[in-house]
């Protein structure tokens, strides 16, 4: 079905969508991971999604989870770093020990999101929101618009220093443990287990002056401000309005498609490690798999130059679908919106793509950011009144597009 009106519309659906997300702001309660915020607009917007968008199904989800976990390798890692330091002077295999298990917690727990340390962090409840708009005849494909509602803690350094600032401070620590990690090393193999203190020597000279680096891994510590949520307009209202104002654009227009059904699924707490995107695929296991399913998750929708297809996510781990990766790529293509081929890189986090992905889902992520972290992200700058209609506009109209061609049997 042609959909050329609802794209010749985009600037009316970026209005719609920041007007939307400047109203669940300005309504409810922060909206953190687990949160009674998060709960509030994942319930106005299923509201939206039956009352306005004509979805004959929706569900409002809980699931258990432990939010704080996810960067709970910061106390452990940094507090294993801080005491192999002391240790490297009497006992440097401790030293070694700890240094690498502090290193082991952060690429489990950061590096590929694993829920090692959730037991030792309050539980909460989350939510997620499923909502399906049905097609008219026979359903023979199925395309998923995703995102998160929850909005990030903030990153203190990130708002003061911005992402160089952010990223080098990571840096100068991480270079800082593998310099106590080598001299420990040098320092077992030279004096054996339990060495004796020579102030004079040259390795205990460098083990002194790299005390330079202890500020830094201090300061690690508050790294997440978990007093301050932010807004989170970009990060990810934009994302689950996505697809909101496409179905609701189809209702408005009073188009029905007769063989490809709609859903809009937001999945919470993404900034806890992907945690409502991994609890919606162990709940919907196997329920969309009676015809070809296409998932694309909207993340962080801002700045038009930087729309981008991630073809691989989770730190550059997790593979998107080339399919649906490609199609994204075509229909912006097809429309001159410019759009580039990339990933999540590595210390960059993730996308609910990601989850989707391992579970078996054919998906892909769509960023409109600079991964090179801007000033707003993570922080107390990501406000309604710091949105990009432009940015908006492009990645609707090219998700328009997406859904035409997809409903005429592309990529299947």
């Amino acid at each position: 079905m042609n959909l050329q009106k609802l794209i010749d519309k985009k600037n009316d659906a970026a209005k719609y969508m920041v007007a939307e997300i400047t109203h669940i702001i300005k309504t409810f309660e922060k909206r953190d991971p687990g949160s009674k915020g998060e709960k509030q607009a994942c319930e106005y917007m299923a509201d939206v999604l039956k009352n306005d968008c004509g979805c004959e199904k929706v569900q409002v989800e809980s699931f258990k989870e432990n939010p704080r976990s996810f960067y709970g390798w910061i106390y452990f890692t940094m507090s294993f770093v801080l005491l192999a330091i002391v240790l490297f002077f009497f006992f440097p295999l401790a030293s070694i020990v700890l240094i690498g298990v502090g290193f082991f917690l952060v690429l489990a727990q950061f590096g590929v999101y694993k829920k090692l340390l959730d037991p030792l962090f309050p539980e909460k409840t989350g939510h997620n929101v499923t909502a399906i708009k049905k097609c008219t005849g026979e359903t023979k494909r199925r395309i998923v618009f995703n995102g998160h509602p929850d909005a990030a803690w903030e990153w203190p350094v990130n708002y003061a220093l911005g992402g160089v600032g952010f990223e080098g401070h990571a840096i100068i620590c991480v270079l800082g443990a593998v310099y106590y990690l080598v001299l420990s090393v040098i320092q077992l193999i030279t004096n054996g287990l339990t060495p004796e203190i020579d102030l004079g020597s040259t390795l205990t000279k460098c083990a002194l002056g790299g005390l330079v680096f202890v500020p830094f891994m201090i300061g690690l510590f508050w790294m997440v401000n978990y007093k301050r949520p932010v807004d989170g307009a970009n990060d990810n209202l934009s994302g689950c309005y996505m697809g909101i104002a496409i179905l609701k654009a189809l209702k408005d227009e009073g188009i029905e498609l007769e063989n490809t059904e709609i859903a809009v699924v937001l999945t919470g707490s993404e900034e806890a490690g992907l945690r409502g995107a991994k609890a919606w695929c162990e709940a919907h296991k196997g329920e969309f798999d009676d015809v070809p399913t296409f998932i694309y998750s909207y993340d962080t929708i801002y700045d038009p130059k930087y729309l981008m297809v991630n073809y691989r996510d989770l730190n550059g781990t997790v593979k998107a679908d080339k399919d649906v990766s490609d199609l994204f790529m075509e229909a912006t293509k097809e429309l001159g919106i410019h759009c580039t081929k990339g990933m999540v890189p590595p210390l960059g986090g993730a996308t609910d793509s990601a989850a989707f992905a391992q579970a078996g889902f054919r998906a892909t992520g769509i960023t409109g950011l600079n991964h090179k972290l801007e000033s707003y992200y993570h922080t107390r700058r990501d406000t309604y009144d710091n949105m990009n209609e432009k940015g908006l506009a492009d990645c609707y109209a090219a998700s328009i597009k997406v859904l035409e061609m997809f409903d005429a049997g592309a990529k299947q």
